[in-house]
């Protein structure tokens, strides 16, 4: 019976693979085995931060808005709990839009917070 070798499908498989790692340095982009361990290592912190991403956008969201809010002399958790005692429906990302580019809209809505206490 004769000897069946897979040499297709491992060659394209290995192409597949050395063409993710290209751009790395070294035998990393060059050699099968290392360049096999890297793009493995790179997928397992792409995925982690993916998710990582929205924690830390949300962080940096909280931490414009409070900026905002000590400038006009309120703390951030007082800000928001006004914000859900006003029932003003907006999320934090909107939020820190508004206390960047649009310094009245936050401003007023500072002032609609400091009418609630």
């Amino acid at each position: 019976m004769a000897r069946v070798k897979h040499v297709v499908a491992g060659l394209r498989r290995r192409k597949k693979l050395l063409k993710l790692a290209k751009g790395y340095v070294g035998g990393r982009s060059k050699l099968y085995r290392t360049a096999k361990e890297t793009v493995r290592r790179a997928k397992a912190y792409a995925y982690r931060d993916r998710k990582a991403r929205k924690r830390d956008f949300r962080s940096l969201w909280i931490l414009r808005i409070n900026a905002a809010c000590r400038a006009s002399g309120i703390k951030y958790s007082e800000f928001i709990s006004g914000l859900k005692k006003a029932k003003v429906v907006l999320d934090r990302k909107s939020l820190a839009d508004l206390a960047v580019n649009n310094k009245t809209a936050f401003k007023k809505l500072i002032s609609l917070v400091k009418k609630q206490d």
